[in-house]
């Protein structure tokens, strides 16, 4: 069973910076998303910033966070990391790394889709 692991989360202060990581516990095939959700407690888990895992590796970023964010990857170790700069105190949330995609289970070509959340973790900014 693949696991996705994250760490580097905590609390800072108002402009302060945090990277957060997130690394399979195996090597996994055929992701065709890599991502970062964040979720604030009685509201719905948000996209915060997806990378493309072809070879130019365009990033996408929700509004809120372009400029001040920026996501990596590494799809050799399926690892990507989310450094996150001048933070505010609306960025306060659980942050989810997602890992999407589509493997082939047989020599018939039967394949079968995966969706891989870490397990979260906090990052709190004080004002």
């Amino acid at each position: 069973q693949v696991q996705l692991v994250e760490s580097g989360g905590g609390s800072v202060q108002s402009g302060g910076s945090l990277t957060l990581s997130c690394e399979a516990t195996r090597r996994i095939s055929g992701v065709n998303s890599m991502a970062w959700y964040r979720q604030i407690p009685g509201k719905e888990r948000e996209l915060v910033a997806t990378i493309s895992t072809t070879s130019g590796g365009s990033a996408n970023y929700v509004d809120s966070v372009k400029g001040r964010f920026t996501i990596y990857r590494d799809s050799i170790k399926n690892a990507m990391w989310l450094q996150m700069n001048s933070l505010k105190a609306e960025d306060t949330a659980v942050y989810y790394c997602n890992m999407k995609g589509r493997v082939v289970v047989n020599v018939e070509g039967a394949a079968r889709d995966y969706d891989y959340w870490g397990q979260g973790t906090q990052v709190t900014v004080s004002s």
